[in-house]
């Protein structure tokens, strides 16, 4: 089995050692990450970018999502992203778990991760 490991660079990547995705088995698993902005709305925009992102590199798509899991220190700030998460994933939800926990820094409103399946060689 091969695994290929995805970096974008993220400055966590360096300092923690970790890839922001790994495709391994038949699956893409991207890290849990975080995005920029002074809000939740524009941080889970800017992190499903960074997702995005990874999972093109490897030639997969929002729509190849099986799991996504997501991570806030406040529970009552998820609301206001669903439809960016609903835009996100149209058609193709996937499983899905939200986690009410503190997060690396207070900055950072709220954490993605994803598992998808990796296209076929």
């Amino acid at each position: 089995m091969s695994i290929t490991r995805i970096s974008t660079g993220g400055e966590f990547e360096a300092k923690v050692g970790y890839c922001r995705a790994v495709v391994a088995g038949g699956f893409v698993h991207v890290a849990g990450t975080v995005g920029q902005g002074d809000d939740v709305v524009s941080q889970c925009k800017s992190a499903l970018e960074v997702i995005g992102g990874a999972l093109e590199k490897v030639g997969a798509s929002f729509a190849d999502v099986v799991r996504v899991t997501y991570m806030l220190p406040d529970r009552h700030e998820f609301e206001p992203c669903f439809p960016i998460l609903r835009e996100a994933f149209g058609d193709n939800p996937p499983a899905a778990t939200m986690i009410e926990c503190n997060l690396i820094d207070p900055k950072f409103r709220i954490e993605i991760e994803v598992t998808a399946l990796a296209p076929q060689a």
